[in-house]
């Protein structure tokens, strides 16, 4: 990577939508024919979405490729990243946006249907997506299916690759590729529950990450480095600065914080500390309406600006 240029410090490939938000009082729902909610909201971002907006919120130099559909959520997409300062290069899916329902109870929690819709055998054209990776300090790939199509062209231009395996749980084929062939990867400790700390000796033992990062909601998170020893570091979770109105997102807005640290060279337990801290900032607002901004981020962590 030594000389070459840099236009964005990290460019975001794949998975972005909408989400519609129906708020209710608990989850579960109880079975019922017709059930009385407030408001339903949709709120452009997805996974890949909240991931640039929220590295562009922290001043990051943000690019996001990904697939929309000539469609109503493809256009809120496209207005988002514009209105987040994102640099959007869509391509057109025939299959249109990719959609989640999302129901949100009273304690900000979550239960998420998810419509991926993208066709079998959708590819991003290598001399579409090549000249972008030329010009990224970092990339950050969701798990789509043609994101790993990427793989090969990364790491032949070097650039150091970051994923989010979401709730995992060690056994589905789709995640494995991304888990080993990423040098940065994060995961809700959800999936694999108790078998967590295994899972992520297993991803460094079997794959090229240098860190492995499980996300825990309240409980903070871990950390798992080829240099912190066998166990993983547990990283408490940061107070939110107001009440937990929607954790759709949380996870999204961790590694942002994390990959804010890591751009600045910071080790990674620092990483992991602005990731809970922006996690935590992420619940006080449905979707991306709560993006922590570097000065905040920073004093709420408890850190300086600038890194080692």
């Amino acid at each position: 990577m030594t000389g070459r240029h840099t236009a964005y410090d990290v460019l975001v490939v794949g998975g972005g939508g909408v989400d519609t938000v129906v708020r209710v009082g608990s989850l579960p729902v109880p079975l019922a024919d017709s059930v009385h909610v407030g408001p339903v909201e949709e709120h452009p971002g997805h996974t890949g979405g909240y991931v640039a907006l929220g590295a562009r919120a922290l001043g990051l130099r943000t690019a996001f490729v990904d697939f929309v559909g000539e469609d109503w959520p493809g256009t809120l997409v496209r207005e988002r990243m514009a209105e987040g300062g994102v640099e959007f290069f869509p391509l057109i899916s025939p299959a249109g946006t990719r959609r989640a329902v999302n129901l949100v109870d009273a304690a900000g929690r979550r239960m998420s249907f998810y419509d991926g819709r993208d066709p079998a055998g959708l590819r991003m054209p290598r001399d579409f997506h090549l000249p972008h990776l030329r010009r990224a300090r970092h990339v950050h790939l969701s798990i789509v299916d043609f994101a790993r199509f990427l793989y090969d062209d990364i790491e032949a231009l070097g650039v150091p690759v970051s994923t989010d395996l979401h709730d995992w749980d060690g056994l589905a084929d789709h995640h494995r590729e991304f888990a080993l062939r990423s040098d940065l990867v994060f995961l809700s400790a959800a999936g694999a529950g108790e078998g967590t700390p295994a899972l992520m000796r297993e991803i460094l033992r079997e794959g090229r990450a240098e860190a492995v990062v499980a996300t825990a909601g309240a409980e903070g998170a871990y950390v798992l480095a080829r240099d912190t020893g066998p166990d993983p570091h547990h990283v408490p979770a940061a107070v939110p600065p107001a009440p937990v109105v929607d954790s759709n997102g949380a996870g999204d807005a961790f590694a942002c914080g994390f990959l804010y640290g890591r751009l600045a060279g910071r080790d990674v337990l620092e990483c992991a500390r602005l990731g809970t801290v922006a996690g935590a900032h992420a619940c006080t607002a449905p979707g991306s309406a709560a993006l922590i901004g570097e000065e905040t981020l920073l004093a709420a962590a408890g850190v300086r600006g600038g890194g080692s």
